[in-house]
């Protein structure tokens, strides 16, 4: 950020008066600017135990396969968000959705929030930011192509917990694209 949104004159990027952390400030009007993380939800679209995922139309990572997932837009849950998400990508509805995970991504500054579900009518497609959708067992699912780290994780979890008839809510940090420290006993 380099110019203020209130009046267009340049900010400083400093610790504002009674703050603890860098904030972009504008030396004209004082206004702070605060930069959040963004949250990204989604769903794990189930049928029996194989999993729906989208190969992806658009950047970033481009042709690669993911769950249906985006960023929340304002004034809606996270829930309506995630099953928008899952209709935009996959023209798929969820039955009786439930919590499965919360994903911290510090490095990147995103808060990713799953809920997985049975698929309604076992109806799906490719919507427009997809190329394809497709169903895919555990060891059918292509691991190498999976667009997001965060996309691995959630999935070793979800299988993890179908093994065992579990139905847990996960919560990981995703510190790159080989590593997660688990935070929730899974």
């Amino acid at each position: 950020m380099n110019f203020c949104s209130q009046c267009g004159k340049p900010v400083n990027f400093k610790v504002p008066n009674g703050g603890n952390r860098k904030r972009h400030v504008c030396g004209h009007c004082d206004t702070i600017h605060y930069q959040n993380p963004r949250v990204i939800s989604g769903c794990i679209p189930m049928v029996s135990d194989r999993v729906l995922l989208c190969r992806r139309a658009i950047e970033p990572r481009y042709g690669m396969w993911t769950l249906p997932a985006g960023f929340l837009e304002n004034g809606e849950t996270v829930l309506q968000g995630a099953l928008r998400e899952c209709w935009e990508e996959a023209l798929a509805k969820l039955n009786e959705p439930v919590l499965s995970g919360i994903y911290d991504i510090p490095h990147i500054n995103q808060v990713y929030i799953l809920y997985r579900g049975a698929l309604h009518n076992r109806s799906y497609g490719a919507g427009d930011e997809s190329l394809d959708a497709r169903l895919f067992s555990e060891a059918d699912i292509p691991w190498e192509e999976l667009a997001f780290p965060v996309i691995t994780t959630a999935l070793k979890h979800h299988f993890a917990d179908l093994k065992q008839g579990l139905s847990i809510i996960h919560t990981d940090v995703i510190t790159s694209r080989l590593r997660s420290i688990t935070n929730a006993a899974d």
